[in-house]
C-alpha cells in the first residue's frame, strides 16, 4: 500500500477497515513477506500496551483489560512523539485494528453454544428481544434529536443492547467508523456499567426482586460480562448463574446485526461507486461472522473441552484488547472533545430505557 493511502487514513481518523472501501485488501496480507514484516512494529507496541491493559484489568475486572487498552492506547499515542511521527508504526497499528479485531471475535464464538437458546427458557426471550429493539430503536430515534452521527449511535445503541466492546468491535469490523467513535462509544458503555454495578443490587432488593427476576434484569440491561457477573453476584440468591446464561445468549444477536449492517455498508459503498450490481455475498455475511458461527457451532457440538473455555475467552478478550490498544494508538484526544457531551447523554437515556424496559418486559410476561 502507498504511503498516500496509509496517511488519507490517519488523517481522516477512521479506523483501517476504511481502506477497503472499495473492496480491495490492506497490502498487510499474511500472504506478502514484506508486509508481514512492515506490520511487526506497530503490532508490537499495540501487544505491549495490550498486556499493560490486561493486568489492571486483573486488578479491576469490572473495568476491564479492553477498556484499559483503549485509554492507554490513546494516552501513549498521545504523548510518545515516536507512534504518530514515524511510519513504521502505522501499518502494523492498521492491521491491528482491523484483522486482529476480527480474529478476536471468531475465538469468542468459542465461548457461546447454540443450546443455551433453550435453556433460557421461552419466557426470557421476549424480554432479551424487547430489550434489545429498544436499544437499536432508541439509539436511531434519540439519536437524530441530539444530533449524533449515525455511526456513534450505532455504535452506542448495538453496545446498549447486545454485549458492550465485544458488540461494537464487531460492529467497528463491518461499517469502518471513525476511531474517535469507536473510543466514545466505549468509554460511553463503560460509564454506565459501573453505574450499573453499583445501582442495580441495592434496587433490585428494593423492589423485591428474587434472583431468578434480577438475573434476569442484569443479564439484559448491564453490557459487559464482567459487569454483569459483578452486580448479580452481588445480589446474591442464586442470580449469577442464571444472568451469565442469559448474557451469553444475549450475545449471539451480535449475528443478524452484523450481517445486517453489512448489508446496509455494502449498498451505501456501491452507490457511492455508482453501482446498480448486485451486491456481492461476502460483503453482506463477513468472513469472521461465519468463523464465529462455525465457532459456536463446534462448541455447541461439544467439540470444544469445557477446559479450553476459559483460556480460549482470556484469549479472545486479549484479542479485542490488542486491537483497541491500536485504535487507540491512532486517535488523538482532540477528536473525542469534537464530540462535546451529546453521546453520553444518548447512552445514559438508552440505559435508562432499557432497564425500565426490562422490568417492564418481565412485568408483562409475569417473570419478574
Amino acid at each position: 500500500m502507498g504511503t498516500t493511502k496509509l496517511h488519507s487514513a490517519e488523517v481522516s481518523g477512521r479506523t483501517a477497515g476504511d481502506l477497503e472501501a472499495d473492496g480491495r485488501d490492506l497490502d498487510t496480507h499474511p500472504g506478502s513477506s514484506s508486509a508481514a514484516r512492515s506490520a511487526v512494529p506497530g503490532v508490537l507496541v499495540a501487544f505491549v500496551i495490550a498486556c499493560v491493559a490486561t493486568v489492571f484489568g486483573h486488578f479491576a475486572p469490572v473495568i476491564g483489560g479492553p477498556v484499559f487498552g483503549i485509554v492507554l492506547g490513546i494516552v501513549a499515542g498521545s504523548t510518545v512523539p515516536m507512534l504518530h511521527g514515524d511510519r513504521r508504526f502505522a501499518p502494523g497499528v492498521e492491521f491491528a485494528g482491523k484483522t486482529v479485531l476480527q480474529l478476536s471475535i471468531v475465538v469468542l464464538g468459542t465461548g457461546l453454544s447454540l443450546s443455551q437458546v433453550v435453556h433460557v427458557g421461552g419466557d426470557s426471550l421476549p424480554v432479551m428481544l424487547g430489550t434489545f429493539a429498544v436499544s437499536i430503536g432508541g439509539a436511531f430515534v434519540l439519536g437524530r434529536l441530539l444530533g449524533i452521527n449515525g455511526e456513534l449511535a450505532t455504535l452506542i445503541g448495538v453496545g446498549t443492547g447486545i454485549c458492550g466492546a465485544s458488540a461494537i468491535a464487531a460492529t467497528t469490523a463491518v461499517i469502518r467508523p471513525k476511531q474517535s467513535n469507536v473510543a466514545y462509544a466505549i468509554g460511553t458503555i463503560f460509564t454506565f456499567n459501573i453505574l450499573a454495578v453499583l445501582l442495580f443490587p441495592p434496587i433490585g432488593h428494593l423492589i423485591g426482586m428474587t434472583g431468578h427476576s434480577f438475573g434476569l434484569w442484569s443479564g439484559t440491561a448491564v453490557n459487559d460480562t464482567s459487569s454483569v457477573v459483578a452486580a448479580a453476584y452481588s445480589f446474591g440468591d442464586g442470580a449469577g448463574p442464571y444472568a451469565i446464561v442469559v448474557k451469553l445468549t444475549r450475545s449471539l444477536l451480535i449475528i443478524p446485526i452484523v450481517v445486517v449492517l453489512a448489508f446496509v455498508t455494502a449498498r451505501r459503498d456501491a452507490a457511492g461507486n455508482g453501482e446498480r450490481a448486485r451486491i456481492p455475498w461476502r460483503k453482506v455475511v463477513p468472513a469472521f461472522l461465519i468463523g464465529f458461527l462455525v465457532a459456536a457451532a463446534l462448541n455447541s457440538l461439544g467439540a470444544i473441552p469445557a477446559a479450553w473455555h476459559e483460556g480460549l475467552t482470556f484469549t479472545g478478550t486479549f484479542l479485542i484488547t490488542v486491537a483497541l490498544a491500536a485504535i487507540g494508538v491512532g486517535m488523538r484526544p482532540a477528536q473525542l472533545r469534537q464530540a462535546g457531551a451529546r453521546p453520553l447523554a444518548l447512552g445514559a437515556m438508552l440505559w435508562v430505557c432499557v432497564s425500565l424496559a426490562s422490568l417492564g418486559l418481565q412485568a408483562v410476561t409475569g417473570t419478574l
